[in-house]
């Protein structure tokens, strides 16, 4: 097994690297960690695929650069929230520790390029609306499918790249240096980077949200004034503020969910963490998962395509379920016809 430098609060691990950061120690802790990753994973991956099957099924909605984001967000939440919870419960909660430190790191890189993606779709979206919202009349010049498909392919690339630094040589035993203490393996430096990139992408959605809602605000004060001279630049306008008022609610929950996480991080880089506190790490890790599954339910509720695309499937599926039943009736039916004849 690999071994590095462990962590000053952990010394007592004996140099077993892996077993260090199993900090679960009753069975009880095990079982609420299983089920909320359980819980938590299983929704969120049902609830994103049917978001995915919602948008790319309609061609109508498909083609709209908004949703081709959305539609980034959705599936790095799948990818997130399986690698997340199988990678997690294998290690925290089955102390499954026999894989190589390029297995692990490969892992932790997967879960770090999906929540990166995440975030970074959020990002886009964040940006799209403010496009639409300041530009209106120069929309579809600016934001065509192809920069968008564009914007997508940088985005993953990125954040896959970063993700990927430790296990291409950006870790603690090949630098022989400090290694984190939340993370096996990963370089204090590398977390610290790691931290910053996630603190700047908040900065920017922050920043490019408090300019949609300026302009939102805006457009309400507009439609109040002049609600008789306008019609369908009116509904256009209360579309783009709708929209805008569901991605404020997306990045609340956002930050909701990932502050407790992010100030845990922030804290191991200044200081040491205790046995109580990589615990509570632990458990406030599945609040990521929490934010994946709740994202979708907020467009089903707020988007007014995707809530009537998701109405048609499921009186699609009602059809098929009604006429599942009727048919053995009328086979029966048919088959006494017969019978009697």
């Amino acid at each position: 097994m690999d071994t590095c430098k462990v962590p000053a609060n952990a010394s007592k691990c004996s140099g077993n690297t892996m077993e260090c950061f199993m900090v679960l120690s009753t069975q009880a802790q095990k079982i609420s960690i299983g089920i909320l990753c359980g819980l938590f994973g299983t929704m969120c991956v049902f609830e994103n695929s049917l978001v995915l099957y919602l948008i790319f099924s309609s061609p109508g909605i498909r083609k709209k650069p908004s949703y081709l984001f959305i539609g980034s967000l959705a599936l790095a939440d799948i990818l997130a929230s399986i690698i997340f919870v199988c990678s997690f419960v294998n290690f925290h909660v089955f102390n499954e520790a026999g894989f190589s430190k390029e297995v692990f790191l490969l892992q932790l890189g997967g879960v770090n390029t999906s929540f990166s993606a995440s975030l970074s779709s959020l990002l886009l979206t964040a940006l799209d609306r403010y496009i639409s919202i300041s530009r209106p009349s120069e929309y579809k010049l600016l934001m065509t499918r192809k920069r968008a498909w564009a914007a997508l392919a940088v985005l993953w690339v990125t954040c896959a790249t970063i993700a990927c630094l430790p296990l291409l040589g950006w870790n603690c035993c090949v630098l022989d240096s400090v290694c984190s203490e939340l993370f096996p393996f990963v370089d204090d430096n590398y977390q610290s980077g790691w931290v910053c990139f996630i603190m700047v992408l908040l900065g920017c959605i922050v920043y490019a949200y408090a300019h949609v809602l300026w302009r939102a605000r805006q457009h309400v004060a507009y439609m109040e004034k002049h609600q008789a001279q306008v019609g369908k630049q009116n509904s256009r306008m209360r579309m783009d503020v709708m929209l805008a008022k569901t991605l404020v609610m997306v990045l609340a929950v956002l930050m909701l969910c990932w502050s407790p996480v992010l100030v845990l991080m922030i804290y191991s880089i200044f200081a040491r963490l205790s046995d109580h506190l990589r615990k509570v790490f632990a458990f406030c890790s599945t609040l990521c998962l929490l934010n994946s599954m709740v994202n979708p339910i907020i467009y089903a509720l707020r988007s007014k395509e995707l809530f009537s695309s998701l109405m048609r499937v499921l009186s699609h599926f009602r059809r098929q379920l009604k006429l599942t039943e009727e048919s053995p009736e009328a086979e029966s039916t048919h088959k006494s016809s017969v019978i009697e004849t």
